[in-house]
């Protein structure tokens, strides 16, 4: 069964073509034209997947990403944007996107970014281990590494007794890490669970985010959690 691709661009043009193209690659296209429709669709036919562009009249794309989050929907999302400062591209993934593909684009990159977004075979970790998958539904109401505790159902976590304010891409890069604990993650396992695709051996974000999460975490009489092992990735574990 192909899969179902809800596509929301309110230029006329950009739109036509990238659904004809979409389409010719097999998927079944949903074309709306701005964020009010996208919302709408999403409720009645909830897609594979949904490609949005930023800047759209009415409601834009990262008030659709915070609205469908918010509702506890996590299909992934694929932001088209005019927007190339990093500061812009990370207020995108907070939103809750999962990938950005910068205009003009070519579709052979926003086909291969559909498909890491969609991709849903386990990676395999340092050494072989598995690597678990997160975000995701989880029977269990707590999880636990070292001194923290995560409720992924509502979305909180402690040190500790002290609860810790996170953001959405920070709470899932340390659920990610304290599902592994012990397990060195490599840098390209951690940005295709966080993020669903490789931003390349340039991109600072994953450093970026592990110094917030550092920050929030790190106390004087406790030990560092986060460990980095150069050249290859990051660790949670308590030394």
């Amino acid at each position: 069964m192909s899969q179902t691709v809800l596509l929301a661009e309110d230029d006329r043009a950009i739109r036509n073509a990238l659904e004809r193209a979409l389409t010719l690659e097999g998927y079944q296209v949903m074309a709306v034209a701005d964020g009010v429709e996208a919302l709408a669709q999403a409720h009645r036919n909830r897609p594979d997947v949904l490609v949005l562009d930023v800047m759209m009249p009415g409601i834009d794309g990262l008030q659709v990403c915070r609205v469908l989050r918010a509702e506890g929907d996590r299909t992934p999302i694929l932001m088209l944007t005019a927007l190339v400062e990093t500061a812009d591209r990370i207020a995108g993934l907070d939103a809750g996107a999962d990938d950005y593909v910068v205009k003009p684009f070519d579709v052979e990159e926003v086909f291969a970014r559909l498909r890491a977004l969609l991709r849903r075979t386990s990676p395999v970790g340092v050494g072989g281990a598995p690597v678990a998958e997160a975000p995701r539904p989880v029977p269990e109401r707590f999880i636990e590494a070292a001194d923290l505790r995560m409720d992924p159902q509502a979305r909180r976590a402690w040190r500790g007794a002290r609860e810790l304010e996170l953001t959405r891409t920070e709470f899932e890069l340390l659920e990610l890490l304290v599902r592994n604990a012990g397990i060195v993650l490599d840098h390209s396992t951690i940005y295709d669970r966080i993020w669903g695709y490789d931003f390349g051996p340039g991109s600072k974000n994953l450093a970026v985010y592990v110094g917030y999460l550092r920050r929030k975490l790190d106390e004087p009489e406790r030990p560092q959690l986060i460990h980095t092992v150069r050249g290859v990735g990051y660790v949670l574990r308590e030394d």
